[in-house]
């Protein structure tokens, strides 16, 4: 695994065409995009950010900058469009399209046909977002850590995806079985068998695959955080959840049944489900020390860049396709040598990277290396310029 980066891969997936039509800024787009690195420059505002922003929609179905569709449509339109050609190993040559209009909501196409679900695209086109953003990941509350690991995860298992979907559903439907119920206590508890068969059963499948990919991803995380730090602190993480050690399903469905059966009184004065996945953190360190209460910005930042770098290089290792990396705006508060790492090593992997960057900044562009396989956008004020 330490060898992944200066491997080259010879097989990736990679958008060639976007397409983008009242899209925030951009009115109409056309963009055909190098198959390596693509740099994208121009001053605040100007579109940049939207432009990877969309990659990701046609990629997750959603923003990774907007908590709601309605505020990416351009403010004077109803509706935007976005369109993409693919390619990769399993799928040589695809259309991805994503359409939204206010009334009717978001639809995503696949060669022009509708996807009954967007949760189908999820895992179509890998792909992992660094932005300054990711410092929620270390600094805020285990929900963030939460959804970077089933983000993570559903993108290399349909299997992990689909539980995840149902445990959601069965746990909204005991808790709404909890909030609402009027009758009898003993009459309740029947109700809720089948929810907590339902439960454990599911549920211990999400904490056995969560606890399966932390332990492999542990050593990607440590490869990259000594790569970009440069420092001999070794980070880690601990999976806390309902039990210490765990990685046998059946194991964890016993401990799990025997928890809920202990706490049901708690549960229904509390009308909620107090036990499970959705309870679950992962916590973070440098050496001995917790990184969410002691760590300095600066050691923050390291950490979640090599969170993502971690998480290039397990997709690379884990998928067909090797995904598609954005990098928005990351650069603006590194200095020089942690800039040159990144580069360097997001240069010898042979997937496909789009970096954004404001204006002025002449030291990454001296690191951006003019060839066939890479391409320079200039965005200015929604509309983009090929360097070359």
């Amino acid at each position: 695994m330490n060898e992944a980066y200066i491997i080259c891969y010879l097989v990736c997936m990679r958008i060639n065409r976007l397409k983008l039509r009242n899209f925030r800024n951009h009115k109409d787009s056309e963009i055909h995009f190098a198959p390596h690195l693509n740099l994208i420059t121009g001053p605040n505002g100007a579109g940049k950010t939207n432009i990877i922003d969309a990659i990701h929609y046609l990629c997750m179905s959603r923003s990774f900058v907007a908590t709601s569709d309605q505020y990416v449509a351009n403010w004077e339109e109803k509706y935007f469009m976005i369109d993409g050609d693919f390619e990769g190993e399993i799928r040589q040559s695809f259309k991805v399209s994503c359409s939204y209009s206010r009334g009717e909501g978001k639809k995503i196409f696949v060669n022009d046909s509708p996807l009954p679900r967007l949760s189908d695209l999820i895992g179509m086109v890998p792909v992992v977002v660094m932005s300054p953003e990711d410092l929620k990941l270390t600094a805020e509350g285990p929900a963030e850590r939460r959804s970077f690991l089933d983000s993570m995860i559903s993108q290399i298992s349909p299997k992990y995806l689909r539980d995840l979907m149902e445990f959601r559903h069965i746990r909204k439907q005991r808790n709404k079985l909890l909030q609402e119920f009027r009758g009898p206590r003993d009459l309740l508890k029947t109700y809720l068998e089948p929810w907590n068969l339902q439960l454990v059963e599911t549920g211990s499948r999400l904490i056995a695959k969560r606890a399966e990919v932390l332990k492999q991803f542990k050593r990607y995380l440590e490869f990259q955080y000594r790569t970009i730090s440069e420092l001999k602190l070794k980070p880690d993480l601990d999976y806390q959840t309902i039990l210490k050690n765990p990685e046998d399903t059946e194991q964890i469905a016993t401990e799990y049944a025997s928890i809920l059966q202990d706490n049901l009184e708690k549960e229904i004065e509390r009308e909620q489900t107090l036990y499970g996945p959705h309870r679950d953190e992962v916590v973070f360190y440098l050496d001995d020390m917790e990184l969410r209460n002691f760590g300095s910005q600066g050691q923050h930042r390291l950490f979640s860049m090599a969170l993502k770098m971690a998480q290039l290089f397990y997709y690379s290792d884990q998928l067909d396709d090797l995904p598609v990396m954005l990098l928005d705006d990351l650069f603006g508060n590194l200095d020089q040598q942690k800039v040159t790492i990144i580069m360097e090593t997001l240069t010898k992997h042979s997937g496909q990277t789009f970096i954004t960057s404001a204006a002025e900044k002449p030291f990454l562009e001296s690191q951006f290396k003019e060839s066939s396989s890479n391409s320079w956008f200039r965005v200015e004020n929604g509309q983009v310029h090929k360097k070359y």
